[in-house]
């Protein structure tokens, strides 16, 4: 079975820096895996995806220069680094995978078939 568990959220004031992780299972073949975030009465946006084999990265214009996602294959993981954290920042940041391929381009939201359980973010001003 699939299994995603992020880790790492917490509260810090404007400006401040998080690292999110998100473990998942070994021996899984994803092709992509994404940070998503979800603030109250907001739908669920895309911060940033990784493409597993090719290593493109594609990040929200919101995030561009201040967040950055990697892998670490030895651990399983892959973070999510986030810098010169604002406000509007704040919400439940959840982890997604994919195994499937869409012809060359990036998955929409509800493709990913694999969620984790999200870990909370809080920026305070």
């Amino acid at each position: 079975e699939v299994q995603l568990l992020e880790s790492g959220g917490g509260s810090v004031q404007a400006g401040g820096s998080l690292r999110l992780s998100c473990g998942y299972s070994h021996n899984t073949n994803y092709r992509f895996m994404g940070w998503f975030r979800q603030a109250p009465g907001k739908e669920r946006e895309e911060v940033a995806v990784l493409n597993i084999g090719g290593g493109f990265t594609k990040y929200a214009k919101s995030v561009r220069g201040r967040f950055t996602i990697s892998q670490d294959n030895a651990k399983n993981t892959v973070y999510l680094n986030m810098n010169s954290l604002k406000f509007e920042d704040t919400g439940m940041y959840y982890c997604a995978a994919s195994f499937d391929w869409y012809g060359g381009r990036w998955p929409t939201r509800d493709e990913y078939k694999y969620w984790g359980q999200g870990t909370q973010v809080t920026v305070s001003s």
